[in-house]
């Protein structure tokens, strides 16, 4: 009985890629390198837009919270054992000034 539920949803996901699945053909000439490089043109500067406006955002979000988090728990560990730990809290914050300054040179550096 498990064997047919799992044999009939594989044969669904293999009729439904079937269906939906699209050929990709290369203008007139079949010259596949031009046709996957002027997509690349099209599309980079769309990925560029959203990884700088959705991505590093994201990221330096969570770089934020993880560095404040941990500034906050050394600074209960000072209190409680008179020693202050700096070097998690150094080291998340190099990576968050990695990230928030990262748009201005990562582009240059890809070439884009």
């Amino acid at each position: 009985m498990k064997l047919k539920r799992i044999l009939s949803v594989l044969c669904v996901a293999l009729l439904l890629t079937c269906l939906f699945a699209t050929n990709a053909y290369a203008a007139g000439s079949g010259d596949v390198a031009g046709a996957i490089q002027s997509t690349w043109n099209d599309a980079s500067s769309q990925i560029k837009t959203v990884v700088n406006k959705v991505v590093f955002p994201a990221i330096d979000l969570v770089l934020a919270v993880f560095f404040f988090a941990k500034l906050g728990t050394a600074y209960f560990d000072y209190r409680k054992h008179g020693q202050f730990e700096w070097a998690a809290p150094a080291i998340l914050f190099a990576c968050l000034v990695f990230t928030l300054t990262a748009p201005l040179y990562i582009w240059s550096i890809l070439g884009m």
